[in-house]
């Protein structure tokens, strides 16, 4: 059985942890993440055996869209994808032991064919021993009468900006800073010294004893999922317990805090709020946030650096009505730390739906545009036509937006990360009238077009279309018709994500769990593949996300963009035709919009403020100053308090009466209150106010960020060009 799925998700990198380089020689391991690899499984959980990995390899590559058979190329990154699983942070091996693990590594396709698996236990048999050298060390250099927390030590938190130490010396010098960043954590949190040295040491015998718990099945599992994500960064391998999470993760129903995250380097990473969440209502979180330590209602914080992502997300998934604290590092403007309490509830289907409203915006004259805003958080849907679908909300709000007669609409993309493909062609189609939206080229080469499935146009006005560097994978083929159309101006990020491929799940007998391979891709109107590069936007103004490495073409061994012939004309009608039911959208016309959007922004303080932020997280290019985060005793109570009050006050209300407060992709200041109109801007025209100058006003709807305000600007600019 294979299900489709078209959301952009980062893989998660399962293994993190640091370790000794031989059990002769004490060294610490630093910041051990014990992850998929070393996380033991029930044992009921999966039946991988040796002898069932080469049938599983082949499997792979009789579906991947790229890779048909295995090659030196594959072998090659299947070796370096595995080293960076059990040493992400490029401190567990030396230079040349690196050089030694990937000989011993390189002929283990062929043994693995002979049904040998012994060079992966005598691996797994080896971070064992060099967790027990870390446990010692830990236990001899925190443990002593005389440590002292150093907070001038420096970290550069992302692996690929460092070096992989070359002497014993490079090495253990960043394993003591890695302590001292760790000790951090715990004494910031509150604790003494001496209770912060017995976590720690702890923590560490914990570890040892979770790698002396690891499987055989666990092992071979890890293999095949560094073997899957050196196909391509969306290929993985699942065993039965991971599915059962994936399924979970989906489900709208899920009871937790709606937070999607991924393990990165040691740290669960914020990777997406999910809009509906208990985490959307309360806000105070964002993407990029790391969660450090996750505490229950007012019982003891639990230190996660390091700790398997499944043990994470157990720790913060609970029932409805009951409380998680988290414990977060933010690097932005400023480093900082603070405590976020968030109240458990159910996902909400109503709070992630397509919500429209109205803004009525000045221009010259005295006049006023009536123009529409229409977010879609997600192309959602169940395959029952009976559910709610996110095609059917949309077509509702659409002959709303004419039975209101908007001189206008704004389609914002911006947090859209994808979802379902069909649900997308169909909302395309609503703006087009016949036509090609998507093509879909599959593994034998065989290109597929889907067409607007009727030849009825619900909105055929002026139209801007936000996306951002998060807008996704479905999001992707609707602004990439629209822009091959000529149907919108595209605004925002300089480009959407780039996810241009499609994922099988192929479910496995005999409780193997389940691979999740890349089959296809999909293209433009035009013939370009959104692979890599994208949706590029045709005015572009700053966004956080920009300062980020955030992207396809970011990701490891991600599939090259392709192009194939444009299948823009159907049925008679092409982009070109000068019969178009809509005004085009025109070179001359983006370069004067373009213009006008220039001056606007640089007039503006809030985005004066985002490409300040940018600016100085360029200048830091991931260095972690320990002083700019560690608090001493008791520092955090304040922000703890302040966080059980804003809880207690979220208690007090509905889910339906909580805003969901979520930070914009330009990190603006956030209120309850809807900014409507303003004194006069650049050449002339009005100008939507900030959110903080609006009242408040709880009853209203959320604030407008700075990019939707521009995107706003500029669709009443289009409106008043095109007369």
């Amino acid at each position: 059985m294979q299900s489709i799925s078209f959301f952009s998700r980062a893989s998660s990198r399962a293994l993190r942890q640091f370790g000794a380089r031989t059990p002769a020689r004490l060294a610490l391991a630093g910041a051990l993440v014990a992850a998929a690899l070393l996380a033991p499984q029930p044992a009921s959980a999966t039946g991988l055996s040796c002898d069932r990995v080469p049938e599983l390899l082949k499997a792979y590559l009789n579906k991947h869209y790229s890779f048909r058979y295995l090659n030196d190329e594959l072998r090659k990154r299947t070796v370096e994808s595995y080293i960076k699983r059990i040493d992400p942070s490029k401190s567990l091996f030396l230079v040349d032991e690196q050089a030694a693990l990937e000989q011993k590594l390189q002929g283990v396709f062929h043994d693995i064919r002979r049904g040998d698996c012994i060079a992966l236990l005598e691996i797994r048999n080896d971070l064992i021993a060099r967790y027990e050298v870390a446990e010692a060390f830990v236990t001899v250099f925190v443990g002593s009468d005389d440590y002292e927390l150093d907070t001038s030590v420096e970290l550069i938190i992302d692996p690929d900006k460092r070096a992989r130490p070359r002497t014993k010396e490079d090495q253990d010098d960043l394993y003591r800073r890695l302590v001292h960043f760790q000790m951090s954590n715990y004494l910031s949190n509150g604790e003494e010294m001496s209770e912060a040295k017995r976590k720690l040491i702890h923590r560490y015998e914990l570890m040892t004893r979770r790698a002396k718990e690891l499987e055989d099945k666990d092992v071979y599992g890890a293999f095949l999922d560094s073997f899957a994500t050196a196909l391509d960064p969306h290929s993985n391998y699942f065993t039965a317990e991971a599915v059962e999470d994936f399924q979970i993760g989906m489900e709208l129903s899920l009871e937790g805090i709606g937070v999607a995250l991924t393990s990165r380097d040691g740290y669960s990473v914020v990777e997406k709020i999910i809009p509906g969440g208990a985490a959307a209502r309360v806000g105070g979180l964002e993407p990029k946030d790391k969660i450090i330590a996750v505490a229950q209602a007012d019982g003891e914080f639990v230190d996660i650096i390091d700790m398997d992502l499944r043990d994470v997300v157990r720790l913060i998934r609970g029932k409805r009505g009951t409380t998680v604290r988290l414990s977060i590092l933010r690097q932005s403007e400023n480093t900082e730390r603070f405590v976020l309490s968030i109240m458990r509830d159910e996902i909400k289907l109503e709070d992630q739906a397509a919500a429209l409203r109205f803004e009525e915006v000045p221009v010259e004259d005295g006049k006023t545009l009536k123009l529409a805003v229409l977010e879609l958080p997600s192309f959602y849907g169940g395959r029952n036509p009976t559910e709610r679908q996110s095609s059917r909300d949309m077509r509702d709000l659409l002959r709303q937006v004419k039975a209101e007669k908007a001189d206008g609409l704004l389609l914002d993309l911006s947090r859209n990360g994808g979802g379902l493909l069909e649900n997308s062609v169909e909302i395309a189609g609503f703006f087009i009238r016949n036509g090609g939206v998507v093509a879909v080229k599959d593994t034998y080469s065989k290109i597929s077009v889907l067409p607007d499935p009727d030849e009825s146009l619900l909105y055929d006005g002026p139209m801007v279309l936000l996306t951002s560097r998060v807008s996704a994978s479905a999001s992707e083929i609707v602004a990439g018709a629209m822009k091959d159309y000529k149907r919108a101006v595209i605004v925002g990020d300089d480009h959407t994500f780039g996810k241009g491929t499609v994922q099988s799940m192929v479910n496995l007998p005999r409780d193997l769990g389940a691979l999740k391979v890349t089959t296809a891709l999909f293209f433009r109107p035009g013939g370009n593949s959104t692979q890599h590069e994208g949706v590029r936007a045709d005015i572009v103004f700053p966004s956080l996300y920009s300062a980020n490495e955030l992207g396809e073409k970011h990701q490891d061994y991600s599939l090259p963009s392709q192009t194939i012939d444009a299948f823009l004309v159907t049925s008679g009608t092409s982009s070109t035709s000068e019969d178009l039911p809509w005004r085009p959208v025109t070179p001359e016309g983006v370069a004067a919009l373009a213009e006008l959007s220039r001056k606007r922004v640089e007039e503006s303080a809030e985005f004066a403020d985002i490409l300040k932020q940018i600016e100085e997280t360029e200048e830091r290019n991931g260095v972690l100053h320990l002083s700019d985060i560690y608090k001493p005793d008791g520092a955090d109570e304040t922000a703890d308090e302040a966080a059980a009050a804003g809880e207690n006050d979220a208690a007090a209300k509905t889910p339906g009466d909580v805003k969901s407060d979520r930070a914009s992709s330009g990190g603006l200041p956030k209120d309850g209150s809807v900014a409507s109109t303003a004194g006069k801007g650049a050449d002339g025209l009005a100008s939507i106010p900030p959110a903080d100058a609006a009242a408040e006003d709880e009853s209203s709807p959320e604030a407008l960020s700075p990019q939707q305000r521009e995107a706003l600007q500029i669709l009443a600019d289009w409106v008043r060009l095109n007369g």
